[in-house]
């Protein structure tokens, strides 16, 4: 298995590999498209450079609604292809990463004259179950009767409420999803480094032959040779076809979110809803040791260099909508520790209303430029697979789809608790235990409101390529939205487990903390009502 990862003092030596050599497949973009991109071929024997402008799952992929779905609201709209290979992933990760991507429960409230109604919803869940290999009687899904309601979630009770279908999907931590996979491509060779942007394409003879980049840490440019590039960078997809004088495709939707703190709103299941005020699918659920409520679904206009932020009205649509479900809860902008929104990259299919907007992913060649763009989380494997099936003549190659293992098993220490082996399992997979290995028992205490232990903070600095202190705070470790302030109440002892491996110093911590700070205020923390 290849080096992973590595730490800051490596950095230098990677950059270095860049212009050595012809690669086979240059993917560019981090998150969960190029992740699985890279772990696909490089997992084939293909020479795999990977290239992310900001930091690995630093747009989309760190600020999706953190669920590994199959798509129930898509087998409503007739889209059975998306539904079925979505099902059919969600089984696959569930199996192969079982600590990282873990089964949820949802409710879905029925009240009388609010649509779906009940009959609808249960058809649909039956065929649901089916697709997922569900075949015993009643499925996987049951229908609560008002009381077993009440039990199941006290204090869920909308107008005319008389009961509940109760089913399974699965959640998990989107940007450790990606970590995971970025694991398994560099264990197979992939050269994958964050903080480097992809300038210009260059061309031979009309087709694309390879990539200017430039290091945005130390500020190197390089000219690197590629038999194929992969254009996986999501709702940035149209920029780089712009170079080839491509008509945009995308269209960027925003999905906001909420967090608040579990004790608020202590629910056991997902509440699935449909927003009161315009039919819309809303969520809230348990997740990492608070509730998350999304998402809204909008028109994105604004710079996609600049973090989408939540607005005023996106906040007061989310709070109407737990309020209906959860009446005397009361919960209000008092209650929410931090916001994050998303901009998805739709493909522009001409629909008036956003949320009906396909979710399907588009692959095409462009005279050697394959850009892969639009899908879901839950499907980035199959998308890989379709990438590679255009990349594969002009790497020269033979490429069959199969349905290989994804992860190699996790590893663990006998010594630690069912609770820290879970967790660095997930966060870690093959690994955990070499990782862990000099871990104080200190370490392995989870923070305080939190399911993150100490340790992780120390493991993501030595190991997982931090650049800045939002790449700890925001990615490797979600500190940043499950607690108040970004965490910063934290800092001097996260300071102290980080900066054997950083080596900032005291200057280069003062400018990354006022950076984070105005990172946090602008566009994590509520918006000025």
């Amino acid at each position: 298995m290849g080096e992973v990862n590595i730490g800051p003092a490596a950095r230098s030596q990677q950059l270095a590999q860049l212009e050595s050599q012809t690669w086979d497949l240059v993917v560019i973009g981090g998150g969960i498209t190029g992740a699985g991109v890279a772990q696909q071929a490089a997992r084939r024997g293909w020479k795999v450079l990977l290239v992310e402008q900001r930091d690995f799952a630093w747009g989309t992929s760190s600020r999706s609604s953190k669920l590994v779905h199959g798509g129930l609201r898509y087998l409503k709209e007739g889209d059975i292809k998306t539904t079925l290979h979505s099902v059919w992933e969600r089984e696959r990760l569930m199996r192969e990463a079982p600590e990282l991507v873990q089964p949820q429960s949802f409710l879905f409230a029925d009240c009388k004259g609010r649509k779906p109604g009940r009959w609808l919803m249960q058809t649909g869940l039956m065929v649901y179950d089916l697709m997922a290999g569900n075949h015993q009687a009643g499925g996987g899904h049951f229908y609560a009767n008002l009381a077993r309601t009440r039990t199941l979630e006290p204090g869920l009770n909308p107008p005319a409420l008389r009961g509940a279908l109760v089913f399974t999907d699965a959640k998990t931590d989107d940007a450790r999803l990606v970590q995971r996979v970025l694991l398994e491509a560099q264990g197979d060779g992939a050269l994958c480094l964050n903080y480097v942007a992809a300038e210009a394409l260059e061309l031979e003879h009309g087709q694309v032959s390879g990539l200017a980049l430039r290091d945005a840490v130390q500020g190197g440019r390089y000219r690197v040779r590629a038999r194929t590039v992969v254009n996986a960078t999501g709702a940035w997809a149209d920029r780089l076809r712009a170079d080839l004088g491509a008509k945009p495709l995308l269209r960027p939707l925003r999905g906001s979110h909420l967090l608040i703190p579990h004790e608020r709103l202590p629910v056991q299941h997902s509440i699935s809803m449909m927003h009161v005020k315009d039919g819309r699918p809303v969520f809230l659920y348990p997740w990492e040791g608070c509730t998350l409520i999304g998402t809204t679904d909008l028109d994105h206009r604004g710079d996609l260099n600049v973090e989408a932020s939540i607005t005023n009205a996106e906040v007061d649509y989310l709070l109407d909508a737990v309020n209906d479900q959860f009446p005397q809860a009361h919960i209000g902008r008092d209650d929410i520790i931090s916001t994050y929104a998303g901009v998805r990259p739709v493909v522009d299919d001409g629909q008036a209303d956003a949320s009906k907007a396909t979710r399907d992913h588009v692959v095409m060649d462009e005279r050697g430029l394959i850009t892969l763009t639009g899908g879901k989380l839950t499907t980035f494997r199959l998308m890989a697979q379709d990438a590679m099936a255009l990349a594969a003549p002009h790497v020269g190659k033979a490429f069959a789809r199969d349905k290989g293992v994804l992860f190699t098993a996790s590893t663990h220490r006998p010594t630690w608790s069912p609770a820290v082996r879970q967790r660095l399992a997930a966060r870690y997979g093959s690994r955990a235990n070499a990782w862990a290995a000099s871990v104080a028992p200190q370490e392995l205490e989870f923070i305080p409101g939190t399911h993150t232990l100490w340790a992780e903070l120390g493991i993501a600095a030595q190991w997982e390529s931090v650049v800045h202190l939002d790449d700890l705070l925001l990615r490797r470790t979600r500190l940043g939205l499950l607690l108040p302030l970004g965490g910063l109440d934290h800092v001097e002892r996260i300071r102290a487990l980080a900066e054997p491996f950083l080596q900032w110093g005291d200057d280069g911590w003062c400018a990354e903390l006022a950076r984070y700070q105005t990172l946090i205020a602008k566009h994590y923390a509520l918006p000025a009502h």
